[in-house]
């Protein structure tokens, strides 16, 4: 009863209880790659202060059914999708899934070769599994955070705990165990912790501390902005281009562009830093963002314009390789990775899937009897919104 979908994942079922974005994240990765997703979610109150699902691009691609969990006959149905999946994923604190009677014992008893995957931000154990966290804070207690910045720390929006440490390690996670599972016949529990993935991202760093080549303290290391040819400068129209002439032959390139006086043995001279990184700066000033990527294009100096979310799409490259995509206003990243095997795009924006957009279609293909009643009592709910109205939260 798996939909049939276009990828290397097709055939794959995956069951998704709705929470936070870092798990949702993980599931339309899967579904971006071909995976059957269906989102369990609780049926709407009304009360709900948060985007239209339609444009929460987390949930592109997946089918929705909304179920009231205290009911026995959603737990039942709960059940039954456990029992015709592959791979489970929920984000909730330890504990909770047990207290809804869909721990990983019940999820195994039914299914043995189920991958059950568990996102959270401290992990199913220690000191700090129960306290409540966002991205910043398993940054924080990584070290990330602390080398991230100037004088003060800078936070790197969520995106190194929530969906790198989190979503795309859980990702990585169910993968290698549904691989386990399919040689194996045995499912298993996959433990993705933010705060695991956020300190296994910061590995090279790391690697350059215990090798004597990194400063534990920021802008002082090549990869920080402690260099003046790995950096950030403003341009004269208020701009800014990045700068990453880190070898020496780049550097050689970035130098014969700015037209001014730096010599090239003295890219490694740190006592020579402020001083070229000042004459830097200042050339760079006297000139717009789009002269000087006119100035380099083609060369391998490494100077990219820093463009803004809403200027990302129009680079040239982003924009032929439908990097990101903008369609009635609405941007979105495309699929990655890559797979020439496969043609694959994400779905139209606004596709995203109501609450109980399906559940109708899904208790169907479950061979669930007396749907009609079974929505009628509250149990289920089918989403009914007029599909012709135009989703709000897109700009236009």
């Amino acid at each position: 009863m798996t939909q049939q979908k276009n990828g290397p994942l097709s055939g794959v079922r995956v069951v998704e209880f709705a929470g936070l974005a870092p798990s949702p994240y993980s599931a339309m990765i899967l579904s971006d790659l071909g995976a059957d997703v269906i989102r369990i979610d609780r049926p709407p109150t009304g009360d709900e202060i948060t985007m239209d699902p339609r444009v929460n691009l987390v949930n592109r691609g997946k089918r929705s059914i909304a179920l009231d969990l205290r009911q026995d006959a959603s737990k039942s149905i709960v059940t039954e999708l456990m029992r015709n999946s592959d791979i489970l994923i929920e984000g909730f604190r330890p504990g909770v899934m047990e207290r809804l009677g869909f721990g990983p014992d019940e999820a195994l008893a039914v299914n043995p070769r189920l991958v059950y995957g568990r996102m959270t931000g401290w992990g199913q154990d220690g000191p700090y599994k129960m306290a409540a966290g966002h991205d910043i804070a398993y940054v924080a207690v990584t070290g990330t955070l602390h080398s991230i910045g100037a004088d003060d720390p800078v936070i790197p929006l969520n995106l190194v705990g929530d969906f790198g440490g989190g979503g795309a390690f859980l990702t990585i996670g169910v993968l290698a165990a549904l691989h386990e599972a399919r040689t194996t016949g045995r499912g298993q529990v996959v433990d993705a912790a933010m705060v695991d993935g956020a300190a296994s991202l910061a590995t090279i760093i790391y690697s350059l501390l215990n090798a004597g080549r990194w400063e534990d303290r920021r802008q002082a290391n090549l990869l920080d902005g402690g260099t003046p040819f790995y950096s950030v400068y403003r341009t004269a129209d208020d701009k800014h281009v990045a700068v990453g002439a880190i070898e020496p032959k780049f550097f050689a390139e970035f130098v014969a562009g700015l037209g001014v006086e730096i010599s090239l043995s003295s890219q490694y001279d740190r006592a020579g830093w402020p001083e070229m990184r000042s004459r830097i700066a200042q050339r760079i000033a006297e000139r717009t963002q789009a002269e000087w990527i006119e100035t380099y294009e083609g060369t391998d100096a490494c100077v990219s314009p820093v463009l803004s979310l809403r200027e990302a799409p129009t680079d040239p490259h982003v924009r032929e390789r439908g990097t990101l995509v903008e369609i009635d206003g609405a941007i979105q990243p495309g699929v990655a990775p890559r797979f020439p095997a496969h043609d694959l795009a994400p779905p139209p924006p606004g596709s995203s899937p109501l609450p109980g957009a399906h559940t109708r279609e899904i208790l169907a293909e479950l061979g669930i009897e007396g749907i009609d009643e079974f929505i009628a009592s509250g149990t289920g709910v089918q989403s009914e919104a007029d599909s012709t109205a135009e989703p709000t939260g897109v700009s236009k």
